[in-house]
């Protein structure tokens, strides 16, 4: 069964075959992951049989995977049993951003006090690879670096179960990422709100890095807020 050219999604990277054991979690895992970088977008339907043949398993564990989410309220299951990447409400959008900004903000000013000078070095790099996808305007691969700073970000506090929170909003919003840059790139941004949590963290500065990253979320997202309310 091939997918209509209409739910067709923008890449099919996020779906690589699974020859392990405990295949549910796995799939569980790698859908979790599509979601939270951005490989899926509001509206992508996932027909058990091809998204199982996507991953090269069963429809079993795929069926248990896309249940769990569907429970988590990731996806959505419509009376005809078709699962869907669901769409944000501006609500919705505000209420995850202001969540947002309160706890990635806390973990912030942690990280300023306990993160390592390698540790900053590595979020650095990354940031330095998010710069130069913008550049080059591979804005899908932007989106994915995007997150992979902010999760970073938060896992340099020490704070799991914060993280385990963190992270369960990204899978939410995740999604309508793809449309961060429908605009082009943010303006007025010197320097970057990333380059100001660096220089925060450096100087173990918690009050500059929870400022800054709560600059980014804010201002950053509006274009998202733009897209929901059109």
């Amino acid at each position: 069964m091939e997918i209509s050219s209409k739910n067709k999604m923008k890449s099919e990277s996020w779906a690589q075959p699974i020859v392990k054991e405990n295949l549910s979690d796995r799939a569980y895992s790698a859908l979790r992951n599509a979601l939270m970088r951005g490989h899926l977008e509001p509206g992508n339907q996932l027909p058990l049989r091809p998204t199982s043949a996507r991953f090269g398993i069963s429809p079993t564990p795929m069926r248990e995977a896309l249940t769990r989410l569907v429970v988590e309220r990731a996806l959505t299951l419509s009376g005809r049993g078709t699962v869907t990447v669901p769409h944000l409400t501006k609500d919705q959008l505000l209420e995850i951003r202001n969540i947002r900004v309160d706890l990635e903000g806390r973990c912030a000013a942690q990280a300023a006090q306990v993160a390592s000078a390698d540790e900053i070095k590595s979020l650095a790099d990354l940031h330095a690879q998010l710069m130069e996808t913008q550049k080059n305007r591979d804005y899908k691969e932007a989106v994915d670096l995007n997150t992979q700073f902010h999760l970073q970000l938060v896992k340099l506090a020490r704070l799991p179960l914060t993280y385990e929170i963190i992270e369960s909003l990204w899978v939410r919003c995740g999604p309508i990422l793809t449309h961060l840059y429908d605009s082009g790139l943010p303006a007025n941004w010197e320097p970057h709100p990333h380059q100001r949590v660096l220089d925060a963290l450096r100087n173990q500065d918690s009050t500059g890095a929870r400022d800054a990253i709560a600059h980014d979320i804010e201002k950053g997202g509006q274009g998202l807020l733009d897209y929901v309310s059109r």
